[in-house]
């Protein structure tokens, strides 16, 4: 479980991030840094500023707290708080496929019931990166990929510099996996929102129902 289940955390990333993208007005979802750039370029170049985007950051904020309290109030610590938040991330991306499914945000991805369908995605990764940090203080980050990216290249650099090592070549494959299985994600949510439009949803919901059998069983 201890690298395949962040591979596995790094596909649900990629298949939210890229179907809140695409579905509702291109809104990052997992990228809390993309929305602050996205915020920064109208501020000073103008145009239609989309709410999602902007409404993104507080609801990551108060999402982050949320699944603290969760936490603190459940008692629970290591692999029990792990099964615990991940049942609180499924719920949540079963929240965004019902009401997907019901209101077809996609239909007009600037509106209300888009805002709606974006903060409810959004709340579910600020789950998945909060439960990384109180539930697996040690793993690497599961939707940044700007940093496992580095870390892929400066492992490859010293492995190549001073000769293969069990530390560089393990963390040469985590970072590995975790960029094809983010990448892996976004293709499969991309065929995903092509064929399937508002219910394209259930891919992450697929994926989070399994990342919560695994840890129960």
């Amino acid at each position: 479980m201890e690298q395949r289940l962040p591979t596995l955390l790094s596909i649900i990333a990629g298949t939210v991030d890229l179907t809140g993208f695409l579905n509702l007005g291109n809104v990052f979802t997992a990228h809390i840094t993309g929305n602050l750039v996205v915020i920064g370029a109208l501020l000073v170049r103008g145009g239609k500023v989309n709410l999602a985007q902007i409404l993104a950051i507080p609801v990551f904020v108060v999402a982050v707290a949320g699944v603290w309290l969760i936490a603190k109030a459940s008692g629970k610590q290591g692999s029990a708080l792990l099964g615990l938040l991940l049942q609180v991330q499924f719920l949540l991306i079963a929240a965004v496929l019902v009401f997907s499914v019901v209101m077809k945000p996609s239909a007009a991805p600037h509106g209300a019931m888009a805002v709606i369908a974006a903060m409810m995605a959004v709340s579910a990764m600020a789950c998945q990166f909060a439960l990384l940090r109180l539930a697996l203080p040690v793993a690497p980050s599961t939707a940044v990929m700007t940093g496992n990216l580095t870390n892929a290249v400066l492992s490859s650099l010293d492995t190549i510099a001073r000769g293969q090592s069990v530390r560089d070549v393990a963390r040469l494959k985590s970072s590995l996996h975790l960029l094809i299985g983010f990448f892996g994600g976004c293709v499969a949510a991309a065929i995903a929102v092509t064929y399937a439009g508002d219910w394209a949803w259930s891919v992450p919901f697929a994926l989070a129902g399994v990342a919560v059998a695994w840890t129960l069983g």
